[in-house]
């Protein structure tokens, strides 16, 4: 299935939908480190993204028209930057706003379902009108603003004509939701907003997959069964105590097991315990982008996370990469910051995807990617409902006297 993707990045949602089944005709990124760290894979022979074609320019530039026969999926995550809670809050008013970029991309391409991911900014109370404005223009991609009209006054008439019944001649059935990665087996308690769109004549009925992970389940394999302590051999004097607010969390669970019908969420141990300790430079220098980097301290809003939960948020940062939310709190109290490895194993990149850039540049391109592991749940199951339609008629075939339009 043939796919085109937007603000790549340096390939996360690339490669969770090519682990999907789908086949980039095209990944367009304008940052150039993060074109490097894509063609570095490609010359490393990463298999993955060996034929990915790679356009190292702004998507504004971008000739849609270049690209030949019908589109399965366009996917991207437009800058976060104007609503993200550590940005300056612009929207539509920040200049690095793409998603009316990305309405002419879904106008040109016409592709049979797209996906978008974004912050959980974009839900809060002073954009939601933005976001409804955003879904109901992907919804109705060819009724665009007038010349001098607002995005308010084009969200009225969008409304009205949602409304109204109309069928259009290109339509999408929209639906989103804010989606912890945690809870679909990424050790990392990252909460993003995915919108996704199948065009309305497909008749494609989707939802999102319920969570496979929960933190019930975690719990319970901590405290009641003593499981995931046995599984790391953490021994009985050096498990910590059960944390009080968790005590009536287990009285609630009883001794009916609910919490075994889903597994336990993934934590920091599961994903990095096979890694030496970066310290030990003459083990650690062996795997790639597993670097010790000096320098970490713990205060206030700055601690780390634990090791026996899910990471917290990696973040790009606006202003720099953000410490505390790529550092690690150890056990012993001691603090130090994440490997490139360690985080990139966080974001479920695979191991033989390397970043080649120094640690800040690498700790940005992987804040700011999508989850690997995710990004093919999500587009796994695109796929499975664009399988499973029947086979279309070319456009301009009759069926019963009546010619069929694209």
């Amino acid at each position: 299935m043939k796919s085109v993707e937007l603000f790549t990045g340096a390939g996360g949602l690339a490669l969770g939908t090519a682990k999907a089944g789908f086949h980039h005709l095209a990944l367009v990124e304008r940052d150039k480190h993060s074109c490097h760290t894509i063609r570095e894979n490609q010359q490393r022979g990463v298999s993955v993204v060996r034929d990915w074609r790679v356009h190292q320019m702004d998507v504004l530039d971008f000739d849609f028209s270049s690209l030949g026969g019908e589109i399965d999926l366009l996917a991207g995550g437009p800058p976060c930057q104007p609503f993200s809670i550590g940005g300056r809050h612009g929207a539509h008013l920040d200049k690095r706003d793409m998603f009316p970029r990305f309405f002419q991309a879904v106008r040109e391409l016409r592709p049979k379902a797209f996906l978008i991911e974004n912050v959980r900014g974009l839900l809060r109370q002073n954009f939601i009108n933005y976001f409804k404005y955003i879904n109901l223009q992907l919804a109705h991609p060819e009724m665009q603003p007038k010349q001098d009209e607002s995005w308010v006054d084009h969200l009225a008439r969008l409304q009205g004509h949602h409304n109204s019944g109309v069928r259009d001649d290109l339509g999408y059935r929209v639906t989103f939701r804010l989606l912890n990665a945690a809870d679909y087996g990424v050790a990392q308690k990252r909460e993003r907003v995915f919108i996704v769109g199948f065009r309305d004549d497909l008749n494609v009925n989707w939802s999102f997959r319920e969570p496979t992970h929960t933190e019930e389940a975690l719990i319970w394999h901590k405290w009641v069964t003593g499981e995931y302590w046995e599984k790391h051999g953490v021994s009985s004097n050096d498990r910590p105590e059960i944390p009080a607010k968790l005590k009536s969390r287990l009285q609630r669970f009883g001794t009916n097991l609910l919490s075994t019908m889903t597994a336990p969420w993934c934590t920091v141990r599961d994903t990095i315990s096979d890694l030496p300790p970066p310290e030990n430079v003459d083990i650690a220098a062996s795997i790639p982008n597993h670097v010790y980097i000096p320098g970490a301290k713990s205060y206030p809003g700055h601690t780390g996370s634990n090791l026996d939960e899910p990471a917290k948020t990696l973040k790009a940062g606006v202003h720099g990469v953000p410490g505390g939310e790529n550092m690690l709190a150890l056990p012993s109290r001691e603090v130090r910051y994440f490997t490139v490895r360690e985080a990139a194993r966080l974001q479920t990149f695979p191991d033989d995807y390397c970043f080649p850039c120094t640690w800040g540049e690498s700790m940005r391109q992987i804040g700011n990617a999508v989850p690997v592991t995710l990004a093919y749940i999500i587009a796994a199951s695109i796929r499975q409902h664009l399988e499973e339609l029947p086979p279309q008629l070319p456009s301009g075939s009759s069926v019963g006297g009546k010619v069929l339009s694209r």
